[in-house]
């Protein structure tokens, strides 16, 4: 890459009316308050706007979770320090090839050989392949609680992948990886795609939700910047 030169790969799936993100989750419904022809009579010759209304689950599209999401007495969406949403270092694991699909999890030997402290890890299982397909809701990849506490024992500040959940959704309802992370105070992205587009090493992670009060789930805007 050429010197001062920088790259930014989008790691969000785009938003739409009737997006299927989770199985069992209403979609996005998309209204117009006021159309680009409907405002021509109230501005200037030549001016025009246009302004929309959106119903929507925060559970939408590549989503963080924020501590509230699980804990009551947990930060919300705008409690959350910036500092640990923009410019983190991320340390991407290329698993695609690594995790069995008829033992899913994702262990801690799969992690165990780089320094992760500070840094948003970001698990590249392949499975964004299917977001949007029937295909998506079952056999997806997700992290075993060991790797869980093991990744909190490092000191992460984020952990993201790309894939249905974090978490086993076929095992019950018990939920490790969220009830440990967001515990700990570590966010959570979910629905991450093109992680293949980022290299393991020397990325910066941004994922900043809106400032939401009472809220513990939204969209954000994920990227990586490469180079500088």
């Amino acid at each position: 890459m050429p010197e001062n030169s920088r790259r930014v790969v989008d790691l969000s799936h785009p938003i739409r009316a009737g997006l299927v993100t989770y199985p069992g989750l209403p979609a996005p419904v998309i209204t117009p308050h006021m159309t680009h022809e409907g405002s021509r009579g109230t501005y200037a010759p030549g001016t025009e706007f246009a302004m929309d209304i959106v119903t929507m689950i925060g559970n939408t599209g590549t989503y963080l979770d924020a501590p509230y999401h699980r804990y009551s007495s947990g930060p919300d969406l705008a409690g959350l320090d910036l500092a640990t949403l923009v410019g983190l270092r991320a340390e991407v694991f290329h698993l695609e090839d690594a995790w069995d699909p008829q033992n899913r999890g994702i262990g801690v030997d799969a992690l165990a050989d780089r320094d992760v402290r500070g840094a948003a890890v970001l698990l590249h299982t392949g499975w964004d392949r299917l977001f949007g397909t029937p295909d998506y809701a079952a056999g997806s990849p997700f992290l075993t609680a060991d790797a869980t506490r093991w990744l909190i024992e490092q000191g992460v500040t984020l952990v993201g992948i790309d894939a249905l959940n974090i978490d086993d959704t076929e095992s019950g309802g018990e939920r490790p990886a969220h009830t440990l992370l967001l515990g700990a105070g570590i966010h959570v992205v979910e629905h991450l795609t093109r992680l293949g587009d980022v290299p393991e090493r020397g990325a910066r992670f941004t994922a900043a939700p809106p400032a939401f009060e009472g809220f513990g789930t939204f969209p954000v805007r994920a990227f990586a910047e490469i180079g500088s």
